[in-house]
């Protein structure tokens, strides 16, 4: 653009002031240390080289190439990377949430892949199997070379576990499971199963055990969940047992009671916490700079009052949101963090994330729900964030219970 071309531009957009980003406004880099902005980077990098340029055409055909991005994703050291030994990084826990903000800013399906691997499947050996079982299966899970799925959920039970009906009995010094699992990232493609089950031992809901069950088990399939609106970039499936064998090494031996599955399920809603945040960001990014360039009346559309009121409510919301997730990891890095507090950051977070996506929508108006922009698949996929590791009733339950003393879930 020559000088005199530059000058009407000027002139047309009115005053202009240097651009900043919600992280410079809220000083988020001043919050971290070298290594947590060195993997955030990191994972930004790859994740703008590989992934984004084929994200809208993986929601669009409902596939992810998951064997080949495992591979990846494990050469970068993404998966189980807060925990220690068996090939894992041993991060803190901040800078997994950071590698988790990053993937969810390319989109939500990719972060469920990271989380389900490390926060459920890998976590859930890592703290309840035998060294046996975790030298199996970790070192080929943190490479990326063995997929893992976590079997919880069931048709007729989320977010009560304790009524699953997935029941293991004993035969001999073997252990034989039956039952159906639900809504399963990973199922159909995975080559080894965490699923919970009752035993009967102690009680509904005391009794429940956890069964470390390779794909292969005869008796074991996971059919593929189609046609969804949401989380298209990632694999969905159920999980069907039919009279699988197990042998008593298969048992999670140091885990007894939902204690074992719900302490997974609070280090995959931890990732939420960072994941939501960027989600919201690059739905935010877009629509700004889609606002600077949308000419309405002879005037970028970020010029107008009702425009930057949006965009400035938009920017409070995601700056308080990424203040509360790190706020949480420094918590959890320390050793302290309460169930309840993860809670307050996954209702807090993906609420607002999702609010944050279907304003950006308004802002772009009808391309806003094409797949030229990310913001609808965002939109999309924050709908099942919204509801997966505890729907935003119970984690209000929770962060009620905790405020009031009083248990209101029956």
């Amino acid at each position: 653009m020559d000088v005199v071309a530059a000058a009407g531009a000027s002139r047309k957009v009115g005053h202009m002031s240097e651009r900043r980003s919600v992280e410079q406004l809220f000083g988020v880099d001043r919050l971290l240390d070298d290594d947590e902005r060195a993997i955030a980077a990191t994972v930004a990098d790859f994740g703008a080289k590989r992934l984004r340029p084929h994200i809208a055409q993986w929601f669009e055909d409902g596939a992810l190439p998951v064997r080949e991005l495992a591979v990846e994703l494990g050469e970068l050291g993404l998966f189980g990377m807060h925990l220690d030994g068996y090939g894992c990084a041993g991060t803190s826990a901040t800078a997994y949430g950071m590698a988790c903000l990053e993937a969810e800013a390319v989109d939500s399906g990719l972060r469920s892949f990271v989380s389900v691997q490390g926060s459920l499947s890998m976590f859930a050996l890592h703290r309840w199997g035998s060294e046996e079982q975790k030298q199996q299966w970790l070192p080929a899970m943190a490479k990326g070379q063995a997929l893992g799925c976590f079997g919880l959920t069931e048709p007729d039970y989320g977010s009560n576990p304790a009524g699953m009906r997935t029941h293991a009995r004993r035969d001999g010094g073997d252990w034989i499971l039956n039952g159906a699992k639900m809504w399963i990232t990973n199922a159909p493609v995975a080559d080894v199963a965490i699923v919970w089950a009752q035993t009967g031992e102690h009680g509904v809901g005391r009794g429940v055990r956890g069964f470390v069950v390779p794909t292969d088990t005869p008796g074991f399939s996971a059919p593929e969940i189609t046609h969804k609106m949401s989380l298209r970039a990632s694999v969905t499936g159920e999980i069907v047992l039919d009279d699988v064998r197990l042998p008593a090494s298969a048992q999670l031996p140091r885990a007894e009671g939902l204690r074992g599955p719900l302490s997974c399920l609070n280090e995959a809603r931890f990732g939420i916490v960072f994941g939501a945040v960027g989600a919201a960001r690059d739905c935010l990014e877009t629509a700004i700079d889609y606002a600077g360039t949308r000419e309405v009346f002879d005037k970028p559309l970020s010029g107008y009052q009702l425009t930057q009121a949006k965009i400035a409510d938009m920017a409070v919301e995601l700056g308080n949101a990424y203040l509360l997730a790190i706020q949480l990891g420094r918590i959890k890095d320390a050793g302290g963090i309460a169930p309840e507090q993860i809670s307050l950051g996954k209702l807090n977070n993906v609420r607002e994330a999702i609010a944050i996506a279907r304003q950006c929508r308004t802002i772009l108006g009808a391309n806003g729900i094409t797949l030229e922009y990310p913001v609808i698949r965002h939109a999309n996929n924050l709908e099942s964030v919204l509801t997966y590791e505890g729907t935003s009733e119970m984690h209000q339950l929770m962060i009620a219970k905790a405020l009031t003393g009083q248990d209101a879930f029956r």
